[in-house]
C-alpha cells in the first residue's frame, strides 16, 4: 500500500508550506488509476517503477494563474538556457510572434535564438484545419518554419482522427549538467495571441478574436502548471511517445516550396536523444500524468485502442467526491460527463458542484454558437435536476462589466484531488482529441478547518486547497484566509450570493459602488425549437464527436 504521510516536508529551503503533525494518510491508489486502470497496456509510461504505481512521487508543482504569470516564468527559464540544454513543446496553436512579456521577447524569436546558442529544440504542432474555418494553420506554419530554419525541429502533426486535434500544451526543459534543474510547464494556456492577461483581465495587447461580446480586447482566464522532481519525466516521455510515432505526419496533401523542404508533410521526424535519469524529487506533491488518444487508424503505436486515462481518473476522483467538486471549464456540455457527475450528486446528499464557464460561447454566430449552447443547457439541466440547489454554474466579467473567457481546464475535489490541464469537460475532450492533464495530491495536510471535508480521513491537503482559495479569491474578491472560503460546506451559498449581490447591483447601478467581485450566475439563451434538431446534429458530428473504440461505445465507458 502507498501511502504519503503529511509530514514529508519538500527539501528546498524556499518551502511555503509548514509542518502538521496530524496522522491523516491519504491511500494514493484511493485517488489516483493503478497502472491497469489507465486502460493502455501498450505505454510504456508506468512501467519500471518500484511497487507497481502509474505515478511519481517527490515531486514540487507550482500552480501559475493567467497567461501573463506563466510566460514571464517560461521566458526567465527558456533565457537562462545554453549549449546542449534541450526543449520540448506541444501545442494547439503557436503565435511566434507572442510576446512573453510587455516589451518581447517574441516566443519564435526566443527559441530561435536558443537554437542558435547550441540547445536541442523539437516542438509539435497540430497542423490546423484551415485559417477560413477560424484556426490557426497560418500561424502554426510560420511558427514551426521559424525554430526549424533556426536550426531546431517543429514539426506540424495531423496524426489524429477527421475533425481532431492535438491539443495538448506542453514545454518541456531539461538542463545538460543540472538534472535538478529540470521543469516542465503543462495546463491549458497555447503560446499565441490572446493568452497574456494578468489578475486585471483586461485581456492581452496582441489579440484574438471571439464573439464580439468580449469586446476587442478579450479577457482571458487560464490555469498553468509548473511540475519539478520525477514527473517531468513522465510528461518527457509523452512528448517523446508521439515524436517517436513513425506514421507519417498527416493524411495528404502538398505545401509550397519553401516549407516542403524544411517540413514535408510526409517526413518522419528525426531520432530524439535518449532520456535521461527522472530529475530527482525534493517535494511532497505525487503526481498523475494522464492523457487522451483516439481509437483511429493508423494506430497509435503507443496507445492501439486510444487511451481515456483523463477520463477514468476524473471517474475515480468523483466517485470519492463527498462536500464538494470544483470545476473551470471553457465548454461544460456533454450529456456523458453531466451524468456522471449527476450520479456522485444523487448519492451523495450533502455534495456541492460549483462551475465556472464562460458566458458566451468563443465563436457565437448561428451555426456555432447554437449547437453550443443546446449541450451545455442540456448538461447544466442534468446535473441541476440531480443537485437542486446544490448546484451552482457561474460565468466572470471584469471590473468594467466586460465578459472574461474562461479557458481553465481546473478541478479541485475536497480540497485532495486536484486537476489541470488542457482537457475539457466534454467527450470530445475525454475521447477523440490528444489531451494531456496531472493530477497532484500534496503529502502536506492545512492546518486549517475544516480539516477533513470529505469525511473519508483524507484530510484537507495544501496544494488542492492553495489552488481553489487562490482562484475564489480572485473571482469573489475575498482575501485566500477569509473563513467564508474555507468553509466547503456553504460553498454554493457563498457563490450564490455573491452573484446575487453583483445582479442586484446591474438592476440598480445609480446605488452603492459597484461590488468588486466577477461572478454572475450562469444564464444561457434559449435554442428555439426550431433549431434544436439541427444543433444537436451538428453538436454530435462536429463538436463533441466520439472516439472510443466501437465496443466502448456500446457500453458506455470509457
Amino acid at each position: 500500500m502507498t501511502e504519503v504521510l503529511p509530514g514529508r516536508m519538500p527539501a528546498s529551503p524556499e518551502s511555503r508550506w509548514r509542518v502538521c503533525n496530524t496522522v491523516t494518510v491519504v491511500r494514493l491508489q484511493d485517488w489516483f488509476l493503478l497502472p491497469e486502470e489507465r486502460g493502455n497496456p501498450m505505454t510504456k509510461i508506468d512501467s519500471g517503477r518500484p511497487g507497481g504505481v502509474a505515478w511519481t512521487e517527490g515531486n514540487h508543482v507550482e500552480f501559475l494563474v493567467d497567461g501573463a504569470t506563466y510566460f514571464a516564468r517560461l521566458s526567465g527559464v527558456l533565457s537562462s538556457l545554453g549549449p546542449g540544454d534541450a526543449v520540448r513543446f506541444a501545442d494547439w496553436r503557436g503565435d511566434g510572434d507572442e510576446y512573453l512579456a510587455g516589451g518581447g521577447p517574441a516566443i519564435a524569436t526566443l527559441i530561435a535564438d536558443l537554437c542558435r546558442r547550441g540547445a536541442d529544440v523539437r516542438g509539435l504542432l497540430w497542423r490546423s484545419h484551415s485559417d477560413r474555418l477560424a484556426f490557426s494553420a497560418k500561424q502554426n506554419r510560420h511558427f514551426a518554419v521559424e525554430v526549424t530554419e533556426a536550426g531546431g525541429e517543429a514539426l506540424l502533426d495531423e496524426r489524429v482522427r477527421r475533425g481532431g486535434s492535438h491539443h495538448q500544451k506542453l514545454v518541456v526543459i531539461s538542463h545538460r549538467a543540472f538534472l535538478a534543474g529540470d521543469v516542465a510547464f503543462i495546463g491549458g494556456i497555447d503560446l499565441s495571441h490572446g493568452r497574456r492577461d494578468d489578475i486585471s483581465h483586461r485581456g492581452d495587447h496582441q489579440l484574438i478574436k471571439l464573439s464580439r461580446h468580449y469586446g476587442p480586447r478579450p479577457p482571458w482566464h487560464d490555469v498553468q502548471l509548473e511540475v519539478h522532481g520525477p514527473a517531468v519525466a513522465d510528461l518527457d516521455f509523452t512528448f517523446r511517445e508521439r515524436w517517436e510515432d513513425p506514421t507519417p505526419l498527416n493524411h495528404a496533401g502538398r505545401l509550397r516550396a519553401r516549407i516542403s523542404r524544411i517540413m514535408s508533410r510526409d517526413r518522419l521526424a528525426r531520432p530524439i536523444p535518449a532520456g535521461r535519469t527522472a530529475p530527482p524529487g525534493f517535494g511532497g506533491h505525487a503526481v498523475q500524468v494522464l492523457r487522451t488518444y483516439p481509437s483511429r487508424r493508423p494506430r497509435y503505436p503507443f496507445a492501439p485502442n486510444g487511451e481515456r486515462s483523463i477520463a477514468r481518473a476524473f471517474a475515480k476522483a468523483i466517485d470519492r467526491a463527498r462536500t464538494l467538486i470544483y470545476v473551470e471549464d471553457q465548454y461544460f456540455w456533454s450529456a456523458e460527463i453531466a451524468e456522471l457527475l449527476a450520479n456522485a450528486l444523487r448519492r451523495h446528499r450533502g455534495l456541492q458542484l460549483v462551475g465556472v464557464v464562460p458566458r458566451y460561447p468563443d465563436k457565437d454566430g448561428r451555426l456555432s454558437g447554437l449547437p453550443a449552447r443546446l449541450a451545455q443547457t442540456r448538461a447544466i439541466a442534468t446535473v441541476q435536476a440531480a443537485g437542486g440547489n446544490r448546484v451552482g454554474i457561474y460565468d466572470l466579467e471584469n471590473e468594467v462589466g466586460t465578459p472574461i473567457y474562461v479557458h481553465a481546464k481546473v478541478c479541485v475535489i475536497d480540497d485532495v484531488w486536484a486537476s489541470v490541464g488542457s482537457d475539457n469537460l466534454n467527450r470530445r475532450s475525454w475521447t477523440h482529441d490528444s489531451e494531456l492533464s496531472c493530477a497532484v495530491i500534496d503529502s502536506e495536510l492545512d492546518g486549517r478547518a475544516p480539516h477533513d471535508p470529505g469525511g473519508l480521513g483524507d484530510g484537507s491537503r495544501r496544494f488542492a486547497r492553495a489552488l481553489r482559495l487562490s482562484l475564489w479569491a480572485e473571482h469573489l474578491d475575498r482575501s485566500e484566509d477569509d473563513a467564508e472560503l474555507l468553509d466547503l460546506a456553504n460553498a454554493h451559498a457563498l457563490w450564490e450570493q455573491t452573484a446575487r449581490e453583483l445582479a442586484s447591483w446591474k438592476l440598480h447601478p445609480g446605488g452603492p459602488a459597484r461590488p468588486s467581485s466577477r461572478v454572475r450566475s450562469h444564464e444561457i439563451e434559449p435554442v428555439s425549437p426550431g433549431n434544436q434538431r439541427w444543433a444537436e446534429v451538428v453538436y454530435r458530428l462536429i463538436f463533441d464527436p466520439d472516439g472510443r473504440p466501437f465496443r466502448l461505445r456500446t457500453s458506455h465507458t470509457f
